[in-house]
């Protein structure tokens, strides 16, 4: 137990800071709350000014103090186990609206002032979004400080346009705010809503993953690559290098075929609850010339006695508009990696994916159950590097992308909410068990995992929240791949801890 304990020497501090505030700052009611996903509800907003003067004086602070703390084991002794801990949070305002004109500025912080030595930053798994590795990489240290939000927005009735750096939150698009920065864009987005329907159009030029402190292309990989097309040392960590993206479409192929590598990213969304018990979801979401995702998503809710019972179904279909072109030079882009070997076209991103899952609701909403599966078609990897996962939902669990071509997962979860039984005051429970089937033959896939996944969430008192989570992944130690290759065992168990305090 020694090496947990000089992980989280850190945390005990940053819970004393977390007390402190929260008896030094008394809320004068929750202006937001916390969701599961640890995204943000807003229940307190501006209204309107009568004046440039009110538009700022009647403007609303938010705060909010959080610390994430993280530790990796490898069960193959040979991988080097990993830790990291953040200690910051975020200060945003947002204006009043003046003829519906209003404004969002927004600033985060994280800083790392435990952390395992530079050299070692590269076997840094989950805690990586606490600090930039490019940065520590280049000389810059550890810790980030950037302006996540800034964007004019005018609203009118239900209709909102904003306009500059923004979260945006659709299937396939996300701020993903688990870490301690969420991941942001810039760009243009519209937004209107009706008591049964929801469109959202959005146009974005750049992204800011949570590990970053700069905006980058939402696709292309790395930079300064050499004629080969292989990332020169911390390079790979400068543009998009999010887990999920596809390493070949970088910028030095983008360039051999002639395609720009700067790209934008284009998402239409729409959903409606017009049919009784039912809700409808249709998105697209494209990087033209390159790979277009079309959804469509369903939900009916059937009333049982003292259950509802909710089946469900997402299907994703994804298009190459443009990307078999680097396919023509040789490059396997249909995997991830771009590793063709057991693929049946590795030159082309023509891909699909569909899931299905039922939720079991008792009335009394003391506990509900999920029973989810999904299945990649035996074709391309599918390419989501904005953080909405595609099987989000309905079979990923922690840390697990399950979207690669012939994958097939199936989920269990139980989520209990305490408070529904009188046990505890914002106590919440969730259970999920997940088996993995990969394909063997695929060299750029990993091994057969099952995971089990554990969190617990605590709300202790106004504006604070305790986040357990554990990841235990049993992986396959004996696969080989088409090549006759051993493929590395997945196995890890992964321990997080969060703390928040909004005020």
């Amino acid at each position: 137990m020694s090496f947990i304990v000089s992980s989280y020497r850190g945390l005990v501090r940053g819970v004393c800071i977390l007390t402190l505030i929260a008896t030094v700052l008394e809320a004068s009611g929750e202006k937001r709350s916390l969701k599961r996903d640890m995204t943000l509800e807003y229940h307190l907003l501006p209204g309107e000014a009568n004046s440039l003067e009110e538009m700022f004086s009647q403007g609303v602070w938010y705060g909010r103090f959080r610390v994430n703390s993280f530790r990796w084991d490898w069960k193959d002794d040979k991988k080097k186990d990993n830790w990291a801990i953040g200690v910051g949070g975020s200060l945003e305002y947002k204006t009043a609206y003046l003829k519906g004109i209003g404004a969002t500025l927004a600033f985060y912080t994280s800083q790392n002032p435990w952390h395992m030595d530079e050299e070692e930053i590269k076997f840094i798994k989950a805690g990586k979004d606490t600090f930039s590795r490019y940065k520590v990489a280049t000389g810059g240290g550890f810790g980030m400080d950037v302006v996540a939000q800034a964007y004019l927005e005018y609203k009118k009735n239900n209709l909102s346009f904003k306009a500059g750096r923004q979260i945006v939150e659709t299937i396939l698009i996300k701020s993903n705010d688990t870490k301690m920065i969420p991941n942001t864009f810039e760009g243009y987005s519209l937004t209107a809503t009706s008591s049964l329907n929801s469109f959202k159009l959005a146009y974005l030029t750049s992204q800011k993953l949570r590990d970053h402190i700069s905006f980058h292309d939402p696709l292309t990989f790395g930079k300064d690559l050499n004629q080969d097309g292989v990332i020169e040392g911390i390079e790979k960590w400068a543009n998009n290098d999010d887990s999920a993206v596809n390493k070949t479409l970088n910028e030095v192929n983008f360039k051999k075929v002639g395609k720009d590598s700067d790209h934008s990213l284009i998402v239409m969304e729409t959903a409606t609850t017009f049919f009784p018990h039912t809700r409808l979801i249709f998105n697209y979401t494209t990087v033209p010339d390159v790979v277009g995702l079309g959804v469509i998503e369903g939900h009916h809710k059937f009333n049982l006695n003292n259950f509802n019972i909710i089946p469900g179904f997402r299907y994703i279909k994804q298009f190459d508009q443009g990307a078999k072109e680097i396919g023509r030079i040789g490059v396997a882009i249909a995997n991830l990696k771009g590793k063709g070997e057991g693929y049946k076209n590795p030159y082309s991103v023509e891909g699909a994916l569909w899931m299905g899952r039922v939720d079991i609701k008792p009335k009394n909403r003391f506990w509900w159950l999920r029973i989810g599966y999904s299945a990649v078609a035996d074709k391309a990897d599918i390419i989501a590097p904005w953080r909405g996962f595609p099987t989000k939902g309905f079979t990923r669990a922690m840390g697990q992308y399950n979207w690669y071509a012939n994958t097939k997962t199936y989920l269990v979860r139980l989520f209990t909410n305490w408070d529904n039984m009188g046990v505890s005051n914002g106590l919440k429970t969730s259970l999920r068990y997940v088996i993995q089937n990969f394909d063997d033959k695929k060299s750029g896939v990993q091994a057969d995992s099952k995971v089990v996944h554990f969190d617990v969430i605590k709300k202790m008192r106004s504006g604070v929240y305790f986040k357990f989570r554990l990841g235990i992944v049993d992986g396959d130690n004996s696969t080989y791949d088409i090549q006759g290759k051993l493929k590395p065992d997945p196995s890890y168990n992964e321990y997080r801890i969060e703390l928040n305090y909004l005020f």
